[in-house]
Order: structure tokens, then C-alpha cells, then sequence
């Protein structure tokens, strides 16, 4: 791959994190669902061990959630290319809710070229503090 192609991948993959986090925050789930392969799978930052697979799934979860304002702050995105199709990436993750202290993690995405462009294979989140 060119360094060209590489940075390209990087670029696509670090937006998909920021659409991620603006798309929960406006609370359109069907486009914070489609942002994940079909077949892909996320776990939340407070409960980092308990998977949901498969993008009906993910937007099921994201519908039986009780409405709440947020604000997602995404920082420190490093995408690593492992080949043309695949990419992994880390970003710090700050989130207020406004019902406490802000919640301060991390997330670990693993990234997947589809017919429909970049997609989560796998986003797992987790909590620092």
C-alpha cells in the first residue's frame, strides 16, 4: 500500500470513530447501528465483557435504552492499517451525562472494509475511572 492509501484508511477510520460519538449523542441509533459490519459487535464502556453481535442487536440495545443527554468526547485516535480491508485503532473517551462526574475511558475498535465503506467489526469500550 502507498503511504498515500495508508493515510486514507487512517482518515476514514478516525471519522467513523467522531460520527460514532456524534450520532449516539443526537440519539440516531439506526445511523450509530449502521456504522457496523452486519455481522459486527460492540460492548459498552460500563460493561466491557458483555458482548452484543450483529447490527439488529446493536440497534435493539441502543432502542431499549432510556433517553438521556450526552456528550461524547473522543481524543488520542491512533488507527494502525493492518492491511487494505482491516485497521485497529484506540481513542480516549470522555463522557458527560450531566447525572454525576464524567466518565473517563477508553475504546479499542477493530475496523472492517464493506461494500458500504469502513465499518466497526468490533468496537469494546471500557472505563478508567
Amino acid at each position: 500500500m502507498t503511504p498515500e492509501t495508508v493515510r486514507a484508511i487512517e482518515a476514514d477510520c478516525a471519522k467513523l470513530v467522531a460520527r460514532y460519538a456524534n450520532l449516539n449523542d443526537a440519539g440516531r441509533w439506526a445511523e450509530v447501528a449502521d456504522l457496523y459490519a452486519e455481522d459486527g459487535r460492540m460492548s459498552r464502556p460500563t460493561a466491557p465483557d458483555v458482548w452484543i453481535a450483529g447490527r439488529a442487536a446493536i440497534l435493539d440495545a441502543f432502542l431499549a435504552r432510556p433517553a438521556r443527554t450526552t456528550r461524547h468526547v473522543c481524543s488520542n485516535v491512533v488507527i494502525d492499517v493492518i492491511d487494505a480491508d482491516h485497521a485497529i485503532g484506540e481513542s480516549a473517551m470522555l463522557l458527560f451525562t450531566g447525572d454525576g462526574p464524567p466518565k473517563v475511558g477508553s475504546f479499542h475498535d477493530r475496523f472492517i472494509r464493506t461494500d458500504a465503506g469502513w465499518r466497526f467489526a468490533e468496537r469494546r469500550g471500557s472505563l478508567t475511572f
